[in-house]
């Protein structure tokens, strides 16, 4: 078993925030998914992640967009009307997916008329050379948008130290959730530490995990173990559920984290060794991976971590994650793992039901 839960200390979104501005830095409000921290950095601008966020009243948002919307979306459109990222300086909307893309067309076209709206594009599907063109004229297309609201351009070398910077953050995380199961931290606690890489600057984030990594690490925890695939895990109350029936998350396929794990890169230039990058990660459905792709990954990080499940954690009517799911089943099913489907709404609590499902399923792993 491991040592006694010690107790998760981190500086809040706000605190950060605060003391970046103080410190004369700009902030940039970054919508779901991929994007180039370290392009944002080398500018002085510090990326915070907005996903929903969980308990926001989605009434001003509503006005806006189709009922069938996702929550991610609808929290995140009514928190920036509604005042909630009145800190940052400009705002970023990767195309994650149509609605995200469309989030991001109305900012720029009706809604949000001081501050910039940078929308940033990835490449769908296929690999090679072509996609890191692709994303390489992109991002180039970001850096001259950021120059202009910036007004000055980082040097070739500042560029190379931020995303020297961002790498050694992204191995690090991988690192944290590879070692998921000899961290005594509880699950809710151990995701806020993961979640922390949304609006931490990356050398204040190294500084935090470093020394849970440093530090003799518990026994390997024996606990019916499962992986857990979605975007990003709210309510949190699905943890809580899962610990509370004596169960343990030991892999993670969430977008906000585990499909986040970049590579280093090795264009000697700046910005193609940033698209190199952020091609580097995990298959994702955002990204119109290959089926097999995201079935084997799962596979594997399940073999890895010696879970038996998948808790497939899905925002409501997130089409690019439903797609998938029933041509995935046959191969973890081949596999020997058990797999079920909850969806939520990131803005509301977590369903009674919700919480039997998750329960159930960690009782059939004994």
């Amino acid at each position: 078993m491991l040592r006694a839960v010690t107790k998760l200390n981190l500086p809040s979104r706000k605190e950060v925030a605060a003391d970046w501005k103080a410190d004369g830095g700009r902030i940039a409000a970054v919508y779901p998914i991929h994007y180039p921290r370290e392009l944002l950095r080398a500018f002085g601008v510090l990326p915070m992640e907005v996903w929903g966020p969980p308990g926001t009243r989605t009434a001003s948002g509503d006005r806006h967009l189709q009922a069938y919307t996702c929550s991610i979306v609808r929290g995140g459109l009514s928190f920036l009307l509604d005042g909630g990222v009145d800190v940052a300086d400009l705002i970023v909307v990767p195309h994650a997916c149509d609605s995200l893309q469309g989030m991001g067309s109305m900012l720029i076209d009706f809604v949000d008329e001081r501050r910039p709206v940078l929308t940033i594009y990835s490449p769908r599907g296929g690999s090679g050379v072509t996609r890191i063109d692709f994303l390489n004229r992109e991002l180039a297309a970001v850096f001259e948008k950021l120059a202009e609201i910036v007004g000055e351009q980082p040097s070739a070398a500042a560029l190379r130290e931020a995303i020297d910077r961002e790498t050694k953050a992204d191995a690090l995380l991988a690192q944290l959730l590879s070692s998921r199961r000899r961290i005594d931290l509880g699950e809710r606690d151990f995701y806020r530490l993961v979640r922390s890489r949304e609006y931490l600057p990356a050398e204040q984030f190294t500084r935090i995990v470093q020394g849970y990594l440093t530090e003799p690490l518990g026994e390997l925890d024996d606990r019916p173990a499962v992986v857990i695939s979605g975007l990003v895990p709210e309510p949190m109350g699905i943890l809580d559920a899962i610990e509370e029936a004596g169960g343990r998350v030991v892999g993670d396929d969430m977008a906000c984290s585990g499909r986040r794990l970049y590579g280093e890169g090795s264009s000697e230039d700046p910005l193609r060794r940033m698209a190199e990058r952020l091609l580097s990660a995990p298959p994702d459905s955002t990204r119109g991976a290959e089926i097999q792709a995201r079935a084997d990954h799962l596979v594997a990080l399940a073999a890895a971590g010696g879970a038996k499940a998948v808790l497939h954690f899905l925002v409501k009517f997130c089409e690019p994650e439903l797609f998938y799911l029933p041509q995935m089943r046959p191969t973890l099913e081949a596999a020997g793992l058990r797999s079920i489907v909850i969806e939520a709404d990131v803005c509301e609590p977590l369903p009674n039901q919700a919480v039997t499902r998750a329960q159930a399923l960690v009782e059939t792993l004994r």
